[in-house]
């Protein structure tokens, strides 16, 4: 398609006359593309272009009429009538000897030829398009609504009328259509595409998908073009593959995708998935990847990944053979870097070639910074093959497996890394390292969280996996997820941990309470009520559990768990928090919804940014409504005799100094009236709850800053 990127990049660039000369050469070519043709004209009739290019667009006709395939010869002639604007009477000619020649039998088309213009001539834009539609029009049928209503099926019509009543996606009810209005808003699907599947008879299209992912995929990119991975999902879940299914659904169907000599894959997630223009088998697409000089890593890559998803390949001695070559060659220029050199050497020795796997032993003695080379490959597989050959090269290794066990975030390096201490350390030496990582657990939070784990599942005989060891664990794990609450890059980490705490039924907080003293159990549960991340469902399931393994807490738990969290508040916000929940429930409420229903009338819902926001908004709305609410039913208005000036506490001013004695001044106040600017800050807050219960002349350290109290006063004084 040698024209076609041309074409896009003056459409791009709006320029229609560059577009308009590129045309006029276009229409004197001897042999027509018809697949390059169609998607030229579907792509000036989505551009800014179209209503000027109209009056051009018909001299094509004469190399239209060279085109051998009927169903590009099809398609290309209705693009060039939806297109044309001068509804010249020779286009008027044309349009009626070809719908006279392709429905020869039709006993309607008289009928047909009225309503779609031809019979007056005076405007018959999309002609072909619209007579397709009228002898599409049928019980049973479906049709795409291109206004908003989705995929539709025809229930019922009459000629007579010049109506249909229909049955759409995205509309409550049969709705009727005039044939006038059915034309401009109507495109006739055939039996066999993708949304009339899935409309129609969804059950079969779910079990295909099942049986034969990769076939559905190619289905819904040949009926609705390239698609992302995202708007893969977007067709699909519900739809045709239930929602909780979805991620395993498409893992297996991405690892087959790869495999697929009909779709191309995209490098990244926002490309999208497209066919290709022809069928070519993998190592054709390998070396064609290969010839566009990629760098040294992303060479690698693209090799690594050949043979691992194509066992076979080393079988293929030419490909081998050529690859070596091309290896052996960059691996002679001087200016490689440490770890390209390593690369090349490992992606040699996966292709069967282990003659300059010697190279790297030098390398390994010599280096200055081992752990920063194993960092810098990219390749999981090969960070592992370059530290077995570190472990059999140097006698030293230990402490670099130990390094980086603690500091690697990857848990499947991580395995290996463990999987050799344990083999060849002393379980002493083992046991002392671990004791660093419990130490340290801020410091190294994704190692901690990776032993944790191992220890619950209690694989093998491994330091501190006794009864005493989990509970020291256990207590570290707690006070790891509250430091980590405000940590947006540990964001993740956080949600796993909560997920470890509460899976299974509390299966785990279950077996450590059961061999828990009474002291850790009460102090296990002090120390989960500062964890924010945990919802108050899940503080009571703990606590219960508590109370199972020992019934003597019930006591000391249970008029804390019947009473309701106060939310001490000063009139000034409890008046204005009354007046947002006010404005919410009426003013804000009222204009999404009219929001809503402006963007509904918009049409085609899926594509519909309006549509979107305004529900995103009302979402929102009725969030921030329900928690303000909760958070009024608890609000306690702060009065003189809430406030002891006589130690830190709720309504006081703070006045302390710090090392260098600067003075600084902190009031304590609720969260609605927090204000970190003016040092307001919330009782729950961590700063107010190391100062709380302090008095005059008490000392305290906040993020490793001593600070002396000075002055406690009332804020009502």
């Amino acid at each position: 398609m040698s024209y076609l990127q041309s074409f896009r990049e003056r459409i791009a660039l709006n320029d229609y006359t560059g577009f308009l000369k590129l045309w006029e050469e276009y229409c004197y070519s001897d042999q027509p593309n018809g697949a390059e043709l169609k998607q030229i004209l579907l792509d000036v009739k989505n551009s800014d272009l179209a209503i000027p290019f109209g009056n051009h667009v018909s001299r094509i006709i004469p190399l239209w009429r060279e085109i051998q395939d009927p169903y590009l010869r099809h398609e290309v002639i209705k693009l060039v009538f939806d297109l044309e604007t001068t509804n010249a009477e020779d286009l008027a000619e044309i349009a009626y000897l070809y719908l006279q020649e392709k429905y020869p039998e039709d006993p309607l088309f008289e009928e047909k030829l009225k309503l779609i213009g031809l019979r007056s001539r005076e405007n018959f834009q999309g002609a072909i398009s619209k007579y397709e539609l009228l002898s599409h029009i049928e019980k049973g049928k479906f049709v795409f609504h291109t206004a908003g209503w989705g995929t539709g099926e025809i229930l019922d019509f009459s000629q007579v009328r010049e109506e249909m009543t229909l049955e759409f996606d995205f509309v409550l009810g049969a709705k009727q259509l005039s044939y006038e209005n059915a034309m401009k808003t109507l495109i006739p699907l055939p039996d066999d595409h993708f949304l009339a599947r899935r409309f129609g008879k969804p059950d079969l299209l779910e079990k295909e998908a099942r049986e034969h992912p990769i076939d559905v995929i190619y289905l819904l990119l040949k009926d609705l073009g390239p698609k992302t991975a995202a708007e893969i999902k977007e067709e699909m879940i519900s739809l045709v593959i239930p929602d909780e299914e979805w991620t395993k659904w498409w893992q297996t169907a991405r690892a087959k995708l790869k495999r697929d000599t009909r779709i191309l894959c995209p490098e990244n997630l926002k490309e999208p998935f497209r066919l290709r223009e022809g069928e070519i088998t993998h190592e054709e697409a390998l070396y064609k990847s290969l010839e566009a000089k990629p760098s040294i890593e992303d060479m690698v890559q693209m090799i690594h990944l050949y043979f691992r998803d194509f066992s076979k390949a080393q079988q293929n001695k030419e490909l081998t053979s050529n690859l070596e070559i091309k290896l052996q060659e960059f691996l002679l220029d001087k200016t490689l870097s440490d770890s390209q050199k390593i690369q090349l050497v490992l992606v040699l020795e996966e292709i069967g070639h282990s003659k300059s796997l010697p190279l790297l032993t030098p390398l390994i003695e010599q280096s200055k910074n081992l752990i920063d080379l194993v960092k810098s490959i990219p390749i999981i597989a090969y960070k592992k093959r370059f530290l077995s050959l570190i472990q059999k090269t140097l006698k030293e290794w230990q402490e670099l497996f130990f390094t980086l066990f603690l500091s690697l975030p990857q848990n499947t390096l991580r395995d290996f890394l463990f999987h050799e201490l344990e083999s060849n350390v002393s379980p002493d030496l083992l046991k002392k390292k671990v004791e660093e990582l419990l130490s340290n657990t801020i410091t190294y939070p994704f190692a901690f969280v990776w032993y944790f784990q191992r220890l619950l599942e209690k694989k093998g005989h491994i330091p501190f996996s006794d009864s005493r060891g989990q509970l020291r664990f256990f207590e570290s794990f707690l006070i790891l997820l509250d430091h980590l609450d405000q940590s947006v890059e540990h964001r993740d980490l956080v949600k796993k941990m909560v997920h470890i705490l509460t899976s299974h039924r509390y299966q785990l907080v279950q077996q450590i309470m059961q061999i828990a003293s009474h002291a850790e159990a009460r102090e296990f549960l002090l120390l989960s009520t500062k964890c924010r991340q945990l919802a108050d469902s899940d503080i009571k399931i703990i606590r219960s559990l508590a109370e199972v393994a020992h019934p003597s807490l019930k006591d000391t738990t249970a008029s804390s768990a019947d009473e309701k969290p106060i939310l001490w508040v000063t009139v000034e916000a409890y008046t204005e928090m009354k007046k947002r929940i006010e404005r919410i429930a009426t003013v804000e409420t009222i204009q999404n919804a009219k929001e809503i229903e402006e963007a509904r009338a918009l049409g085609d819902l899926r594509e519909n940014a309006e549509y979107k926001a305004a529900l995103e908004k009302r979402s929102r709305l009725q969030s921030e409504l329900k928690t303000l609410s909760d958070q009024m039913n608890c609000a306690c208005i702060i009065t003189k005799n809430d406030v002891d000036p006589t130690k830190v506490g709720i309504g006081t001013i703070v006045e302390c100094i710090d090392s260098q004695k600067k003075k600084k001044v902190f009031t304590i106040l609720g969260s609605w009236d927090a204000n970190a600017e003016k040092n307001i800050l919330s009782l729950q807050s961590k700063l107010a709850q190391t100062m709380q219960g302090l008095k005059v002349s008490d000392s305290f350290e906040f993020q490793g800053e001593p600070y002396t109290i000075t002055a406690i006063l009332s804020i009502f004084t």
